[in-house]
């Protein structure tokens, strides 16, 4: 089958979900912080996880019926463990998923987590392609995998391409840890936040970032600057496992965060909301350490629950210091909102859908929680409820 020969650039317009579009060598590297925010940051697990294309995706108009994206991907594999599947590029013709696929070659990302040190191989440019697409107009939108830094190259076509536009929905910005980001989440229309804005029809911002929820001043920062008409915080987890803060510091730290939000989104609905059920840090403090002892990755927590009289954290002190800042808060902040995580993981659904490396969610489990935060969330009754 002949190469389709109409190439386009690929610009902003072209892309949904990221926030800034770096030049590089080979092509083009969407972001999800942008250029001042990444400067700020000296921690490497935060620049991998914001070059990680979570709910990113190109969006166009066209009558092709073939599309071709080339792209230079950075695969991740963690010493001592398997190896990951390959990222998969979801299809999503005129609002359903009509075919997924992976790119060969790429970059080679090997991290230690027991001394936290990491290596790159280089690799080669791979193509991604889909075909026997109906030869009518139509939006294309093409999802980046959620879990592989992805450069990308080229974008061909046997038919002309220009920009999808402005859809007209709601954009939801968001923001939480690997949980939000998708980190085992099949592929990324499985991801939770792109499960919940399928479902109410918003276009979504997924600023979930692995391991990096730390309430950094940055983000917030950067989501005071990013236009959106609904905005929700995931805060819990990262901060227990890194063992970041204590007691102390975190109730004026999500103060602090919450008040940058407000300055660029005074009136907007934010839904802050809290861990879902990890038992391992219900009520043991951090730092979580990786088990690699069978060959298999998991998580324990290391800290000892006596310490929390000292102020150390955990996610069950965490859910009543956000449920107490919440209510402080929205007397002065109408549409200010607290969403306990557990009403979308607890102890129910650990027992029917446990977390396979204790920290996790999931394909199946990711699903329900975006299927739950739609329900109360963008429900009739939510917070984000549409307007009549």
């Amino acid at each position: 089958m002949a190469s389709p020969h109409l190439t386009t650039p690929i610009t902003t317009d072209l892309l949904r979900g990221a926030l800034d579009l770096e030049q590089t060598a080979d092509g083009v590297l969407p972001h999800r912080l942008p250029a001042w925010a990444r400067a700020q940051n000296t921690d490497p697990q935060v620049a991998t996880a914001e070059a990680m294309p979570s709910g990113v995706r190109l969006a166009f108009r066209t009558r092709a019926t073939t599309v071709e994206l080339d792209v230079l991907p950075t695969k991740m594999v963690y010493r001592g463990a398997g190896p990951r599947p390959d990222g998969r590029y979801d299809l999503v013709v005129d609002g359903r998923l009509a075919g997924q696929a992976t790119a060969g070659g790429g970059r080679v990302l090997t991290i230690d987590l027991t001394t936290g040190t990491s290596g790159i191989e280089p690799g080669p440019v791979g193509t991604v392609r889909f075909t026997d697409l109906p030869a009518t107009d139509k939006e294309v939108v093409i999802w980046l995998p959620h879990r592989e830094i992805t450069e990308l190259v080229a974008l061909r076509t046997d038919a002309p391409v220009e920009p999808a536009g402005d859809s007209g929905r709601r954009v939801w910005l968001h923001h939480g840890s690997s949980i939000s980001h998708g980190s085992d989440a099949e592929s990324p229309t499985g991801t939770w936040p792109a499960v919940a804005a399928a479902l109410a029809g918003v276009e979504l911002i997924n600023l979930g970032f692995s391991g990096s929820a730390l309430l950094d001043p940055f983000t917030a920062r950067a989501m005071r600057d990013t236009p959106a008409d609904l905005i929700s915080v995931k805060i819990g987890i990262n901060l227990v496992n890194s063992d970041a803060m204590r007691l102390r510091a975190f109730g004026p730290a999500v103060h602090g965060f919450l008040d940058t939000i407000r300055e660029g989104h005074p009136e907007t609905p934010l839904l802050v909301v809290s861990s879902i059920l990890c038992p391992i840090q219900e009520d043991t403090p951090g730092p979580g350490a990786a088990d690699l002892s069978d060959g298999r990755l998991r998580f324990r927590a290391t800290g000892d629950p006596a310490e929390q009289a000292a102020g150390r954290l955990t996610l069950r002190v965490i859910r009543a210091e956000l449920a107490r800042i919440v209510a402080s808060r929205s007397g002065a902040d109408a549409n200010l909102h607290y969403l306990d995580g557990l009403e979308l993981y607890g102890e129910a659904d650990y027992a029917e859908l446990p977390l396979p490396d204790e920290l996790h969610p999931d394909p199946a489990a990711d699903r329900r929680i975006g299927e739950r935060f739609a329900a109360l969330a963008f429900g009739p009754t939510g917070p984000f409820a549409a307007p009549e």
